[in-house]
């Protein structure tokens, strides 16, 4: 099947993008220990697939490292993956808790171990999250600086991602029928 990059692709990535970063500002203003950035990359990947995922993460990583949060731009391709992995396990039976649950850790494991390394690595640890107190207070015991940042990571993402999931079945629930099998054309 051919796939076409129309105008609906375009207004839909672009709400996306806007919807990532005014998530995350709204996190990093209020420095909650989640981070609210993925909720348009979810609602790309539930659309239209992985290919389209990818677009708006590395766009709002892009935009708000260039103004207001530098450390977006470093994690742009981790959200570029998680827009992948959504688009793999997102099906009908996130309807069912426990497949959103298992959906939610399915995403988070590789996207948290990728994001702790980048944390670790990059900055030390210490990032613009509320979450990198906990980091910093977890490095101080006997596990090394990128296991900290890998539990305190996996903690935070797995509800940032069950939120994020959850909204965006929501939404896709009062979504007109003919917008839920974009994904196939």
């Amino acid at each position: 099947m051919k796939k076409t990059f129309n105008i609906s692709h375009i207004c839909m990535i672009a709400l996306a993008i806007v919807l990532n970063i005014v998530g995350a500002q709204i996190a990093l203003f209020l420095k909650l220990p989640i981070y609210l950035d993925c909720i348009g990359t979810v609602m790309i990947a539930a659309l239209y697939g992985w290919f389209y995922a990818m677009i708006p993460n590395l766009l709002s990583g892009l935009i708000f490292g260039m103004t207001t949060d530098i450390y977006s731009l470093y994690f742009a391709p981790v959200g570029m993956l998680l827009g992948v992995l959504i688009a793999i396990v997102w099906n009908d039976r996130l309807d069912r808790g426990w497949y959103l649950l298992g959906a939610a850790f399915l995403v988070t494991l590789p996207t948290s171990l990728c994001s702790a390394c980048i944390s670790a690595w990059l900055f030390g640890g210490i990032t613009s999250s509320g979450s990198s107190v906990l980091v910093q207070l977890l490095a101080k015991t006997p596990l090394s600086l990128t296991v900290s940042c890998f539990i305190v990571q996996f903690c935070t993402d797995f509800l940032d991602r069950l939120l994020s999931l959850f909204l965006v079945r929501a939404l896709w629930k009062k979504l007109p029928e003919r917008y839920r099998h974009l994904r196939n054309q």
